[in-house]
This record gives C-alpha cells, structure tokens and sequence, in this order.
C-alpha cells in the first residue's frame, strides 16, 4: 500500500511538472497602430473586448475582438495612465502635463469632464470599485489625488512617503501602492484617505509595477534589481522572491491560471507559476521585443498586452542630457498579443 502511495504522489507530481513544461507562450499578433510618440500605461476592459493604450499625447482605443482602432481620446497631455469605472460607464486619464485627469464615457469615448488635480505630474492612477474613488498617484510631489468617481470633483490629497508608482485594490477598502524610491508598499484605507502602514520589501529595489491576489492576501512588486518580490497584504511581511527580466516596469497576475507576468524592457516577459500562496516557480523568460516595458491582461481570454516600437540609435550622451534614450523609428508603434496555447 505504501508503495502504491508513493508512485501515486510522484505521478501526480510529474504530470504537474510536466503541465507546467508543455505550455507553450507565443506572439500571436503584432498589431500596428499610428503615431510615433511615448507610451506607458494601458489597460483592458475586458467586458467590453476593448484596450486602453497611452500614446504620446493621446489614447488610442482598440477592439480586440477585430484588432483595429475604435477610436481615438485627444487633448490626454503627458498621457500616463488610464483606470476604467465599468459600474460608471467612466473612464479616467492621468495627464502628466497639464495635471488634469480626462473624465471620458466609455460607450461614446466623449469627453465628459477635466479634472485639475492637487499634485505634480499625475502618473499611475485607480478606480477603486468599493469606495467608487480614483486614486492619481503624482510622482513629482510624492502625493495622491483622490477625486469622487460619482461626482467628477477632488475630495482629498494624500501626502505618501516618495515617489508612487502602480497601485492596486483588494476591493474590500485597502489600496496598495508601491513607494519606487524609497522601496516600500504603502497601505492606504480607501474610507479615510489615510496612510495606514508602510512596509520595506527588501531585498527588493525600486519597484514599479504592482498586482494583487486578493484570495491569497499577496502582493506582486517587480523591482529594478530583477527581482519579484511577493509581499503578504495583511501584515506587510516579506514572503519570498523570484528572478525576473531587467528593465522591468509592469507585473500582471491571472487568478484562473494562477501566474505571474513580468514584463521586462529588456525584451522578455518572465512567467512565474503560484504553486500555493508562498511558493512560486519561473516557468519561462519568453522572448518578447525590446521596449516592451508595460503589461495589461484580458481575464477573459488570458491574452497579455505589451507595447513597443524599434529603436534607433542611441544619442551621445549632453550635460543637459546625460543618460539619452534611443530614438524611436518613425511608424513602428506596435501591440504585442501574446497568448499561450
């Protein structure tokens, strides 16, 4: 009997690691669209089988069921970020330049609405559903807007202890945000608008992108130092880490399959299985396109979305400007859907 128990388990065992193995990520599409400018955030809207995209100084909208452009939000400045209020057929942009968030009907894309807001360069940004709350998070004055999701106006700013980079909800009253210069994760109470901890997550360094399992009570921070850290939301507490790409700047987390996706500028997104809630296995450093920094996922059909363009040549370093970036070839902004088989 105890034999038989024993090749049971190591079956069992077997064919999970070898699940793991066979599955198979690739590009599915790459799909053009104009303009030559910057991107950083987008966001998919997975009722609608529509992707949210910051594009130079505009949004562009794509229907993903045709993969062509449904339309077109202009006058987004500095264009940052962009968080979908399904419940309020709203969605809202952060613009970096002008400090204003643009207040948009979903069903339409018409402007409904700008909002100036209480901080410097507005970048991230949040609806939280439980509070019906956006949260802008302003990287130049290490502060938070807040602004009433219902009635379109600012009802608080929250002061945060550095520079806020992503955030997320566990839709139940606490927003999460990662704090990049000072390497901490700060735990807001959406009620209050009050800071309620702030917690390290060393040996991580520097993050930028955030994502959340809200069952499991873990927080996903992929930091500069090429490494997830995975944060337990309850208490603060360090769980474990994970090797990641380098260039990071967007994490994603599909609760079905339970994985974690890393998007790395470096030209790769890195797949990590959740084996349980404190033990993680890389399964993949799939080759992407560099540039391709930003990440959003469709829990619909669990394709992934990445934006990037070709690079040029780098220019030479200028007192003004000491660290240049590579110049963008002109028409070559590109989605990469990547699905797994």
């Amino acid at each position: 009997m105890k034999k038989i128990i024993i090749i049971l388990v190591f079956t069992i065992f077997s064919f999970a690691n070898s699940s793991f193995a066979q599955t198979k990520y690739q590009i599915a599409n790459k799909i053009h669209l104009e303009g030559d400018g910057g991107w950083d955030y987008l966001t998919v809207d997975d009722s609608a089988s529509r992707l949210y995209i910051s594009h130079g100084s505009m949004v562009q909208v794509l229907d993903l069921k045709t993969k062509t452009l449904a339309g077109t939000i202009s006058d987004t400045k500095g264009v940052h970020g962009i968080t979908v209020a399904k419940d309020l057929n709203k969605g809202f942009i952060s613009n970096g330049k002008d400090t204003s968030v643009s207040i948009f009907d979903l069903k339409t894309l018409l402007l409904i609405s700008k909002v100036k807001i209480t901080g410097v360069n507005p970048d991230a940004i949040l609806y939280d559903p439980f509070s019906h709350k956006v949260f802008v998070y302003n990287g130049r004055s290490s502060n938070a807007t807040v602004i009433d999701a219902v009635a379109d106006k600012v009802i608080g700013t929250i002061a945060l202890s550095g520079k806020p980079e992503f955030s997320v909800t566990d839709l139940k009253g606490k927003i999460y945000v990662n704090i990049e210069d000072k390497s901490e994760i700060c735990e807001i109470n959406a009620t209050t608008l009050k800071v309620e901890n702030t917690w390290p997550i060393a040996p991580g360094k520097e993050a930028s992108g955030l994502a959340i399992d809200i069952k499991n009570h873990r927080l996903f921070a992929v930091c500069d130092n090429k490494l997830m850290v995975v944060v337990n939301s309850e208490n603060g507490k360090v769980v474990t880490t994970a090797n990641i790409g380098e260039n990071v700047d967007g994490v994603a987390f599909d609760p079905i399959l339970k994985r974690i996706y890393s998007s790395n500028g470096e030209g790769t997104m890195t797949i990590i299985q959740q084996l349980d809630a404190d033990n993680y296995k890389v399964l993949e450093n799939l080759e992407t396109q560099k540039g391709a920094r930003t990440i959003a996922l469709n829990h619909a059909t669990h394709n992934i979305y990445m934006p990037t363009a070709e690079y040029g040549e780098t220019p030479a370093p200028t007192t003004e400007n000491p660290h240049p970036r590579p110049k963008i070839k002109p028409n070559t902004f590109t989605i990469l859907e990547i699905s797994t088989q």
